[in-house]
């Protein structure tokens, strides 16, 4: 094959075509598609709920099930329901740390200014839910102030990509930035409002660990082995401490280095010497082709930054496996007449009143005072449509009630049917409102006179 013929395909297609090949290409097509993840969480959800409406002991009892590890007199022992929300939602936290990072050094969350606007809708998008449950929710169920604060990215993104080029840029910019922020709101609403009695040795540990790890950083330490066994030990001190182990993985994120190890100038370097070999230049000695090859591979995934490289990686795993997964364990509620309570319309007007009114009260005060400005071909009445989507809470809002009343199995119950119906009435007002904003008025010919 010819440079020319080379140059003229894509890289995939470099490769030689094996049969497994072609029957993954369709799987492929379908996880590239940013709705999937939306798919694949709307299908675990439907799973929870009809399982435990009609399976109700069984659910209950899988979720149950001890699992753990035992070595001398030290075990560590939980149920199933709990690896799930504490160990594999670390790793989903660890993402959102990574992203959030990467947002605020290279992405919508470096520029302070231009980043104003999401923040401070953000945080009226926070503010105005809590406030309308604490209007609202019955005496002893205060502590769920925090369950309608949350948007859900992976529920907005697919709602928004079903209108395609109809929605403009800049709205898309503005609730994914806005959607990012709410996250780092909620972390800290974790930390604050729902860790238990705190072991203050287990977390100093903790915050030593994490000082290692930076340290380990700066000082050029990048074996992911280390780094790996270091993290886990992390995350054991952050559950021995009382804070929410999902701190870890955020603070893991956080610590992540953006910036690539090498310059873009080495991998070149490198990139010459092995094309000048393959174009028919001086041969190289026994090993040293191994040697250079192998140089090629590391200078190349080494001008990748580690937190770059942890995204890519760890993307499907959190969008296809943690978070529906998350969805199974968490969403499955008896749905019966007794579970709806004040905390359910609480819960629920939060989101679907308490969301759009915060974000579009504060953009307004944000907007005509000058700290901020409406992106281009965003109107008031599709930003209004975009903070109806945010009212979509699920992944975090589930989180967070499980904190709340996770030994009230009643007010639970009522909290998720609240979430689940919340999320469900704004994705439908959200997306009605925003198609009647963006529909095209048919234009009407005008009558001609007969001469």
């Amino acid at each position: 094959m010819t440079n020319k013929e080379i140059t003229g395909q894509s890289i995939e297609n470099l490769f030689p075509t094996e049969p497994i090949d072609r029957l993954m290409a369709p799987i492929q097509r379908f996880l590239r598609v940013e709705t999937t993840s939306g798919i694949f969480l709307i299908f675990a959800t439907l799973c929870a709920l009809v399982w435990a409406n009609f399976g109700s002991d069984t659910y209950t009892d899988f979720w149950s099930f001890p699992i753990g590890f035992s070595l001398g007199d030290w075990e560590m022992v939980h149920p199933l329901h709990w690896w799930v929300n504490d160990a594999l939602m670390t790793l989903f936290f660890f993402m959102v740390g990574l992203e959030v990072k990467g947002e605020i050094v290279n992405g919508e969350l470096r520029d302070i200014r231009a980043a104003s606007l999401p923040i401070i809708a953000a945080l009226g998008g926070m503010l105005f839910p809590a406030a309308v449950y604490m209007l609202l929710c019955p005496e002893g169920a205060d502590r769920g102030w925090g369950i309608p604060m949350a948007t859900d990215i992976a529920f907005v993104v697919g709602c928004m990509t079903l209108f395609g080029n109809r929605i403009p840029r800049g709205l898309h910019v503005l609730i994914l930035t806005l959607a990012i922020a709410d996250d780092i709101g909620s972390i800290v609403v974790v930390a604050l409002g729902y860790s238990g009695e705190i072991n203050w040795f287990g977390l100093l540990v903790a915050i030593a660990l994490l000082a290692l790890t930076w340290l380990s950083f700066r000082a050029g330490l990048r074996s992911l082995v280390f780094h790996g066994v270091l993290a886990v030990i992390i995350w054991y001190a952050f559950v021995m401490s009382g804070v929410h182990a999902a701190l870890a993985g955020v603070a893991l994120g956080f610590l992540t280095p953006v910036k690539p190890w090498l310059c873009q100038g080495k991998l070149d370097a490198v990139a010459v010497k092995i094309g000048n070999f393959l174009s028919g230049g001086p041969k190289l000695k026994d090993g040293e082709k191994y040697d250079l090859c192998r140089t090629l591979l590391k200078t190349s995934q080494e001008s990748i930054s580690l937190q770059e490289r942890f995204v890519h990686k760890m993307h499907p795993w959190v969008s296809y496996l943690i978070m529906p997964l998350f969805a199974l364990a968490n969403a499955g509620v008896l749905v019966e007449w007794g579970s709806f309570s004040g905390v359910t319309v609480s819960i629920a007007a939060g989101l679907i009143i308490g969301k759009p009114i915060g974000i579009f009260v504060f953009s307004v005060i944000a907007i005509k005072v000058g700290v901020s400005k409406l992106p281009t071909g965003v109107s008031w009445r599709l930003l209004l449509g975009g903070g109806m989507l945010a009212g979509i809470g699920f992944t975090m809002s589930l989180f967070v009630s499980e904190l709340a009343f996770g030994g009230l199995s009643t007010t639970l119950a009522s909290a998720k049917i609240g979430i689940l119906s919340g999320s469900f009435i704004s994705a439908v007002f959200g997306m009605a409102f925003i198609y009647f904003c963006t529909r095209q008025k048919k234009k009407v010919p005008s009558k001609t006179r007969a001469l």
